[in-house]
């Protein structure tokens, strides 16, 4: 349906009143109730003066019925509004006067445009945000989104193709749209973005959601100017660079037992970090291709990144690196690409790493002597040690293995961290971009119910839940359109990400030995 047909019939069910200002007659929607919905009454054609005729004189009964007058005064009025309106619809001239038609357009144009205006001022903003994540700056009227333009984007933009609106609210600077969403959610956010383009340039951003409140797709238009990034006092790559000299600090202290025990030493012994540099390397190593894979992503995928934030660690060196996205992602596989890309490279590196340490023997023949209950911390670590070094791997049984063992399991153990289903964390967003929101946010939080109950057992784990809840709590930033679930392919590969975390944090519960569970 074209715009003009659409606004055409939107007062068809109305009633007549007196306007305040003149005596003029004015034409308002009268059902407000569910049963008659205001776009959902397909258009006729162009109204008859007949057609008019009979239909002013029902909405006058129905007038008469809804809203008994309350004195005779009022029903004279009434009464003389009619001896005034039916000369003009008689006498009318094609040449010198508008057609009804066009007369009830513009007085529904009116109404509309009052309406919409009084309830922006009036109208609650929306609970259960639909817009999370987004830090949208102190609006003043220019910033806000005109009834003008509102109009436009209710009669030009949206439609019976792409989103039929039902109802509107405001929000922040913008307004959000309920509604139908017709076809594919993808193709309709495209022509939707499409003449918003067309009408509107850049002024306006759109975004095709899913309703917090009854889990219904919405739709969400705010000004541009209301999702510019805040500026910070401190530069970003300056406060980056401190960050990461701190961290090749915590990488070469990690991979220095000697200095460990006291940090006050290691600043009196800082030649002895040196002996830390290959760890330090190895592990860094794996950190590095993490982020390169999320870069190479970000590039193909037209997302932009800020500096990453390298998180020190005084337990295994780092945290990993914190890097947010500058723009607005597109959709939920764009997302769930980029997340997923990062702890893929990881822990495919890690994982050749520590293979190698594992079948390769230490090079002065000592290496790195552990006792054999260790590789009960992880149950990847201690699965392939049961596979590979088999009856050498006894409990309570020192071990001399590669050095490598324990750097590469560093990076695993951080990617891991990284993947875990909280927050904004790599794992936090491939959980939104898999099972959406909603479902996201309470894995999150189960998430870190379930780190604060490990934090009373490993300090790594209680330090990961404070980094989270101060720094990455969430929640995301909103997707262009968050509607159309990702590829299986995709969706498989996120879910290998989560699991991989999962084995490399879980303990191995096995016994190494046959003895010893006989003994059980």
């Amino acid at each position: 349906m074209t715009s003009s047909s659409s606004a055409s019939f939107r007062g068809h069910l109305a009633t007549i009143s007196r306007c305040s200002s003149c005596c003029d007659l004015r034409f308002q929607p009268c059902f407000a109730s569910a049963t008659f919905p205001r776009r959902n009454r397909p258009s006729r054609g162009v109204l008859k003066l007949q057609q008019f005729s009979r239909q002013r004189d029902i909405f006058c009964r129905v007038a008469d019925t809804e809203t008994e007058p309350e004195s005779n005064d009022d029903k004279k009025d009434i009464l003389h509004e009619d001896e005034e309106y039916q000369p003009s619809i008689q006498n009318e001239q094609p040449d010198s006067q508008p057609s009804v038609t066009d007369q009830l357009e513009n007085n529904d144009a009116v109404n509309k445009a009052e309406g919409v205006a009084q309830g922006i001022d009036d109208v609650p903003i929306a609970s259960g945000s639909p817009l999370p994540g987004l830090r949208t700056q102190q609006l003043d009227e220019s910033m806000r989104i005109p009834k003008e333009a509102i109009d436009i984007l209710k009669d030009q933009v949206f439609g019976f193709d792409t989103f039929f609106v039902t109802t509107q609210e405001p929000y922040e600077g913008g307004v959000l749209f309920k509604g139908n969403l017709r076809g594919k959610p993808a193709k309709s956010y495209e022509k939707l973005a499409m003449r918003m383009q067309n009408k509107f340039g850049d002024k306006y951003k759109l975004f095709l959601l899913t309703n917090p409140e009854d889990d219904k797709p919405v739709a969400v238009v705010v000004p541009r100017k209301t999702l510019q990034p805040e500026t910070t006092a401190v530069p970003e790559w300056f406060a980056a660079g401190a960050f990461g000299l701190v961290t090749v600090f915590t990488l070469l202290l990690r991979n220095v037992p000697a200095l460990q025990s006291s940090l006050l030493n290691s600043f009196d012994n800082l030649d002895s970090l040196k002996d830390g540099i290959p760890g330090a390397l190895v592990t860094a190593l794996v950190l590095g291709v993490h982020e390169l894979g999320h870069i190479l992503v970000a590039n193909n995928a037209g997302i932009k990144l800020g500096v990453p934030y390298f998180v020190p660690s005084w337990q295994i060196g780092s945290f990993g690196a914190i890097t947010r996205i500058l723009n607005i992602v597109p959709n939920r596989e764009g997302l769930l690409k980029f997340a997923a890309a990062g702890p893929l490279a990881g822990f495919s590196l890690g994982l050749i790493l520590l293979l190698l340490g594992f079948i390769l023997p230490p090079i002065d023949g000592i290496g790195v002597v552990v006792d054999a209950s260790v590789f009960h911390e992880s149950f990847l670590a201690g699965g392939l040690a049961k596979l590979i070094l088999g009856d050498v791997l006894k409990e309570g049984t020192p071990l001399s293995v590669n050095p490598l063992v324990i750097w590469a399991w560093a990076g695993l153990l951080i990617n891991a961290i990284n993947s875990i289903p909280a927050g904004e964390t790599d794992g936090g967003r491939i959980s939104l971009a898999i099972w959406g929101r909603k479902a996201s946010a309470r894995l999150s939080g189960a998430s870190i119910a379930l780190l604060g109950l490990s934090s009373l057992f490993n300090d790594v784990a209680f330090y990961w839940v404070v980094l989270i809840f101060f720094l990455q709590r969430g929640p995301i930033a909103p997707l262009s359109e968050e509607i159309t679930v990702p590829e299986d392919k995709y969706v498989a590969l996120g879910i290998l990400v989560l699991l991989l975390g999962l084995v490399v944090c879980l303990p191995y519960p096995f016994p190494f030995t046959d003895d010893t569970m006989m003994s059980f």
